[in-house]
């Protein structure tokens, strides 16, 4: 049976004014930073996402669109940081208390020792799920070589920002896309890039103890947005502005990134999953107000 992403008004959760995370169903103020023009993605519908405003160490980090049900991200939007690409080390993985218990916390923890996890595992992905995966890795969908501040890079390692992934596709093409990105936005976007990075997802699925725990990507896309750039770029980097997208299949062949514009994801993303016809990542496609360029 195929697990449908259905696009309908996204919503990011409220934060209190202590700043505590919560999986509500309300955009916060706290979270628009993170969408471009303060706007989630229009035209999706799922009756089993969550809309988690990921916070770590006191501080909201990036917006995810949680399923669930399947146990996975739909999708993860952030502010890229120009950064050297290093990775972090020595982070924990986490888990979301919000999702499932009404915890003292609404940041991301660390996964407890033990059969506590027992307790949220309905809700989300815990570590044992992953552990006799041996066909996928543990793949990010905001990588922590996109971000600079230390906190921001630990914050990435969350299961609920988490894709299993085929190792070929993603320590390969994948990865090496994550790089050609880094690189483009480090040397050419002079202002914010936003960053919506997502799956479709299929009837495949990771199994434990005989039960269905994780849905597998067919496909992984990313999009960016970014309407102060470099006017000046070099044509084969400058016509990848204000937006640009590519996708792949997650798969051990024919798994080559292509590189493509917004609309044309947008195009592919309503063959492959359903969409309606109004879907958009971006606000308005991403075109500046004023604008002289049309859709």
């Amino acid at each position: 049976m195929a697990f449908w992403i259905h696009m309908g008004f996204l919503l990011v959760n409220i934060l209190s004014t202590a700043v505590r995370g919560r999986v509500e169903k309300e955009p916060s103020p706290e979270c628009r930073p993170f969408l471009y023009m303060g706007t989630p993605p229009t035209g999706l519908e799922h009756h089993s996402v969550q809309y988690i405003c990921q916070l770590y160490n006191k501080k909201p980090r990036y917006v995810t669109l949680y399923n669930s049900v399947d146990h996975i991200p739909i999708y993860s939007a952030y502010t890229f940081k120009r950064s050297d690409g290093e990775k972090c080390v020595d982070i924990p993985w986490m888990y979301e208390p919000q999702l499932s218990t009404s915890f003292d916390t609404g940041e991301m923890q660390p996964f407890p020792r033990g059969y506590m996890h027992k307790n949220f595992e309905d809700a989300q992905a815990v570590l044992d799920d992953y552990m006799n995966a041996i066909h996928y890795e543990r793949g990010t969908l905001n990588p922590d070589e996109h971000q600079d501040d230390p906190d921001d890079k630990a914050s990435t390692y969350t299961l609920t920002n988490v894709v299993p992934m085929v190792p070929d596709f993603n320590y390969g093409v994948w990865n090496k896309q994550v790089h050609i990105i880094r690189k483009r936005l480090n040397n050419y976007c002079h202002g914010t890039a936003y960053i919506v990075t997502g799956v479709t997802t299929s009837g495949k699925m990771i199994r434990r103890e005989n039960m269905n725990r994780i849905s597998v990507p067919t496909y992984l896309w990313s999009a960016y947005c970014c309407i102060d750039y470099d006017h000046n770029a070099p044509y084969n980097e400058r016509y990848k502005f204000p937006s640009f997208a590519h996708y792949g299949l997650n798969d051990e062949e024919n798994n080559d990134v292509l590189e493509i514009s917004v609309q044309t994801l947008k195009e592919f993303l309503k063959k492959t999953t359903f969409v309606n016809q109004n879907f958009q990542i971006f606000d308005g496609d991403c075109i500046p107000p004023g604008s002289s360029k049309t859709k």
